[in-house]
């Protein structure tokens, strides 16, 4: 029995360390390379086997309002911290408590982009541990304007929809990097569940966050190359 107890921690151990070799491989790759399937894509296409929409395109071929709008919406102190904004979750547990129930989380870009590249969208501890884990690998790793290039390549906007240049094209035929100050807000007004709100563009929430984006995203401070 003793040696079966043992047997079996190791197994486990070992795929602990498998999983994080695997990420700490993912990320020095993806360093400079495009980053053209995540977990959360998997998952998607898995679910019913229809294409993922998502083109890859850099930094510089993004839209600034864009880059403006999702640090507005999404981390006001992306440029600020090391992958974890501690006064965004204790005001997130906060809001939390007073609603008794969960609705929001303080997740940064950074902890977000960690869970769709490699985790699931179920809630969890051990989620959310390995996604703490893959959040300290990749803030180490890489500058806040590759997380921000990765993020803003990756991330959700509708159903089979990722990436701003697919969602640019989808919802104004256009490239990203010709998005407006107005498209923007509204882009990112659908994260980070877009499909709450891909169907019903009048709901009081997406407008209210659609004018909120608009009045603080000047305000966002953007990432420099060797941040």
């Amino acid at each position: 029995m003793k040696a079966f107890i043992v047997r079996t921690l190791l197994v486990l151990l070992s795929i602990v360390i498998g999983v994080q070799l695997w990420i700490f491989a993912s990320l020095a790759w993806w360093r400079t390379h495009p980053v053209e399937n995540t977990m959360f894509m998997r998952l998607n296409y898995w679910s019913d086997f229809k294409p993922i929409k998502q083109q890859w395109v850099p930094y510089d071929q993004i839209s600034v309002q864009l880059k403006r709008a999702v640090i507005a919406a999404e981390d006001g102190q992306f440029i600020n911290h090391h992958g974890f904004d501690w006064t965004g979750i204790e005001k997130a547990m906060q809001r939390n408590q007073q609603q008794e129930r969960v609705v929001s989380g303080g997740s940064t870009i950074s902890q977000q982009l960690a869970k769709n590249l490699f985790l699931y969208p179920r809630r969890s501890f051990i989620r959310k541990g390995q996604e703490s884990v893959a959040t300290v690998m990749m803030e180490r790793m890489w500058s806040k304007q590759r997380i921000l290039e990765v993020y803003l390549n990756v991330v959700e906007f509708g159903d089979h929809l990722y990436g701003v240049e697919a969602a640019a094209q989808h919802y104004f035929s256009r490239s990203a990097s010709q998005v407006n100050r107005e498209q923007a807000a509204f882009l990112i007004a659908l994260l980070p569940s877009p499909k709450n709100f891909q169907q019903d563009q009048s709901n009081s929430r997406f407008l209210f966050k659609q004018r909120h984006i608009l009045k603080y995203m000047n305000n966002s401070m953007l990432p420099k190359e060797s941040d």
